[in-house]
């Protein structure tokens, strides 16, 4: 047990950013002391910022919200493909309108506010807190223009100025050998010094993707890429306790940074059993929607690494809060991302988190995006840079949104 311990510490340690490396079991009365603290800074915003619209629009496959103020500043978010073309009836019926007339400065109470008007909670769940971080999202991009400040800087200063990734596979759809060469792929195009790949069959009952593809795919990682990328693999809640264990082993004989979901996403006691028995890190909470369920997780240590997402999980503000409970506890966070534009978000979170994990997931998107920033997004040695400009830094709004469609409530 004391070897066992002492080898998480060392893995743990290894996920962390250098400053934030450590264990420590922390009481709830703390966490919830560490997630009540004001998340925003928003000094130097004097005068009202009354929200006078907030439209869905569409251009080329991307959703936006457009927020505008009566004073005619402006802000824009862009949604996680493809949620935006079934939960716009949610967005525009039961957020929006909450949103109207209401001081932006005051955000963080109305997001709360937004919870209980017309009885929200009782749609709590993804599909509430996506569009909940859509408005959210496109009113920090305009408090931060206003203000002439980053949204890190808007979440209480940066710490960094770029962010390590690893670029994640997504597929379960090839043979190992075919795996090796598309990841060999993603790695050349994305410049990363770290990678996942799925392992298990997807929310499955222990079915593999393939026969065998899971044994055989782990120690061919390593063998095909060397000592010198860092390896995370995906389960996404294929496994029982006991073939997770299984499967967490072979992940440990290659050093993985982290095993993440190898049990169903809710059933938090047996994440916590598979924590208990590796050494290898587990990471878990990307479908987590619950306060209290991360606050559980971050407590009884149900998990190494906590992976909220910026979408699911309601915006930059919550996700803040249970980064703060995990800093209390010396966990790491490493967000899960949706895709599409959601790697800038994970950027500007990174800006402010102390307690980042030292990779981030990364999707590919910067050779369409990363143009939209001045200076652009810049990828070296497996980092990307973190934009500057005010608000998410999209350096030509008027040009963003003068092709763009709304979508009428």
């Amino acid at each position: 047990m004391i070897e066992r311990m002492r080898r998480r510490t060392l893995l743990a340690a290894m996920a962390l950013a250098p400053a934030a490396a450590g264990v420590k079991r922390v009481p709830v009365r703390e966490l919830d002391q560490a997630a009540a603290a004001p998340v925003l800074r928003l000094d130097g915003l004097r005068s009202p910022v009354v929200i006078d619209s907030i439209r869905l629009l569409k251009k080329g496959q991307d959703y936006l919200i457009h927020v505008r103020s009566r004073d005619g500043a402006e802000g824009v978010s862009i949604t996680n493909p493809p949620r935006a073309q079934y939960l716009d009836h949610v967005l525009q019926q039961l957020v929006i309108p909450f949103f109207i007339g209401k001081d932006a400065r005051d955000l963080e109470d109305l997001l709360r506010a937004l919870y209980r008007w017309n009885s929200n909670y009782k749609m709590a769940g993804l599909a509430f807190w996506c569009p909940q971080a859509w408005v959210e999202l496109a009113i920090l991009d305009m408090l931060g223009r206003i203000a002439g400040k980053s949204i890190g800087e808007l979440l209480g200063g940066r710490v960094r100025e770029e962010v390590a990734f690893y670029v994640a596979s997504g597929r379960r759809d090839t043979t190992p050998d075919e795996e090796i060469e598309y990841l060999r792929k993603l790695l050349a195009e994305s410049g990363a010094r770290a990678l996942k790949f799925r392992v298990g069959g997807r929310m499955s009952e222990n079915a593999d993707a393939l026969p065998g593809r899971t044994d055989t795919l782990i120690p061919l990682v390593r063998r095909s890429f060397g000592e010198g990328i860092a390896i995370h693999a995906d389960a996404n809640s294929s496994y029982s306790p006991p073939e997770a264990i299984r499967v967490g082993r072979l992940l440990e004989q290659i050093k993985a940074v982290h095993f993440e979901e190898p049990c169903e996403f809710d059933h938090l006691d047996e994440m916590k059993e598979v924590a208990d028995a590796l050494s290898v890190p587990v990471a878990c909470g990307e479908q987590e929607f619950s306060h209290w369920r991360f606050r559980w997780m971050i407590a009884n240590r149900g998990a190494d690494v906590v992976q909220p997402d910026l979408y699911y999980y309601g915006g930059m503000v919550r996700s803040m809060r249970v980064a703060r409970m995990a800093q209390a506890a010396q966990l790491p966070i490493a967000l899960h991302i949706s895709g599409g534009f959601g790697f800038v978000y994970m950027l500007h979170f990174g800006s402010a988190a102390p307690n980042l994990a030292r990779y981030q997931e990364y999707k590919l998107g910067t050779e369409k995006y990363g143009q939209w920033f001045d200076p652009a997004i810049r990828i070296r040695d497996g980092a990307m840079s973190i934009p500057h400009g005010p608000g998410v830094g999209i350096k030509d709004l008027p040009g963003l949104l003068a092709d763009a469609t709304e979508i009428p409530a």
